[in-house]
C-alpha cells in the first residue's frame, strides 16, 4: 500500500505542479486540479477495496495519514473554486469583508470540532482504532453525515475530518495571502508619473518570472547590482501584476524535465522568424 500510494502521490504532485506553472487563473487552476484529483481518488479507492491490509496498524495509517493527504487537496481546490466564483464585484472593502467571512467559516468548523482538533494536533492515538478503522461506527464520537453517505469499504468515521483539517490549513493560508494582497494594493503609493498608455502584462506570471531571472542573470540593471527582489517589485508595479512567490516558481521552472526556459526560447524563435520574414519582403 505504501509503495502504491507514494507512486500515486508523486504523479499527482507532478500534474498539479504543471497546472500551477501553466495556469494563472485561479478558477481554471481549481477546475483542472479537481479533474485530476477525482481521477486519482478513483484509482486509490479501486486499489484500496481490493487490497488486504496486513494488520490494524497499516489500516489505521492509511486512513489517518495517507488517504487524507489526497482527499484534502480535493477539498481545498473545491473550496477555492467556490470562493473565486462567488467573489463579489466591488472595491477592496467589499472584497475584504467577503474574505474575512470565509475565515470566520473556517473558525466555525474548528469550534465545532475542537476536541478532535486537540486529539489530531497532539498526535494522540488512543482512539485510532475507532476513528480510523472500517467497521461498526461508534455513534457517540461525533460522526459527520458524510460518513453515512460514503462507501464503507473506503471510509472510516474520521478520515474525512482529518482531510478537512489539512485542507482548512491550506485555505487559511490562501485567504490570508489574498487579504495581504489587498493591503498591499491599498498602501501602495504612486512615486512616478503615470504613463500615457497603461501597460499590463497579459502573458502568464511564469513567463514574466522566467524573463526577470534571465535579465537578472544577465546583469542588465544597475551594472549587475540590482537584487532579484527589487527587479521583481519594479516589474510588479510597472506591469500591474502580483507575482506571488516568484522564487518558488523559479524552483519549479528549474525542476521542469523539459523546457525550463520555454518563454525565452519562444520569444527568440519568434524574433528570428520576424527578422527572416522582413528580409524576404
Amino acid at each position: 500500500m505504501r509503495n502504491y500510494s507514494q507512486t500515486l502521490q508523486a504523479e499527482l504532485d507532478s500534474q498539479l505542479q504543471f497546472i500551477r506553472l501553466e495556469t494563472d487563473d485561479q478558477i481554471k487552476t481549481a477546475e483542472l486540479s479537481m479533474k485530476i484529483l477525482l481521477s486519482v481518488m478513483h484509482k486509490l479507492k479501486s486499489f484500496t477495496i481490493k487490497y488486504k491490509f496486513r494488520n490494524d496498524a497499516e489500516e489505521i495509517a492509511f486512513f489517518k495519514k495517507i488517504k487524507p493527504q489526497f482527499l484534502s487537496k480535493l477539498i481545498y481546490y473545491n473550496k477555492i473554486l467556490h470562493i473565486e466564483t462567488k467573489k463579489p464585484h466591488g472595491g477592496r472593502k467589499v472584497l475584504k469583508k467577503y474574505l474575512c467571512n470565509e475565515l470566520i467559516k473556517l473558525k466555525g468548523f474548528f469550534d465545532s470540532n475542537l476536541e478532535f482538533y486537540k486529539y489530531y494536533r497532539t498526535g494522540s492515538s488512543y482512539l485510532d482504532h475507532k476513528y480510523f478503522m472500517r467497521g461498526k461506527p461508534d455513534l457517540k464520537l461525533g460522526i459527520d453525515t458524510y460518513f453515512f453517505e460514503s462507501d464503507p469499504r473506503f471510509a472510516t468515521t474520521h478520515d474525512y475530518k482529518v482531510a478537512k483539517i489539512i485542507a482548512h490549513d491550506l485555505i487559511e493560508v490562501y485567504l490570508e495571502d489574498e487579504l495581504a494582497k489587498l493591503e498591499k494594493e491599498s498602501s501602495r503609493e504612486i512615486t512616478q508619473d503615470t504613463p500615457k498608455f497603461k501597460m499590463n502584462w497579459t502573458d502568464t506570471k511564469t513567463s514574466l518570472i522566467e524573463l526577470i531571472y534571465a535579465l537578472h542573470t544577465q546583469g542588465v540593471f544597475n551594472n549587475s547590482q540590482a537584487e532579484i527582489k527589487d527587479i521583481a517589485a519594479y516589474f510588479e508595479k510597472v506591469f500591474n501584476i502580483d507575482l506571488g512567490d516568484y522564487y518558488r516558481t523559479y524552483l519549479e521552472l528549474r525542476n521542469r524535465k523539459t523546457g525550463s526556459t520555454k518563454f525565452i526560447d519562444t520569444i527568440r524563435e519568434n524574433l528570428l522568424r520576424r527578422m527572416d520574414e522582413a528580409e524576404e519582403r
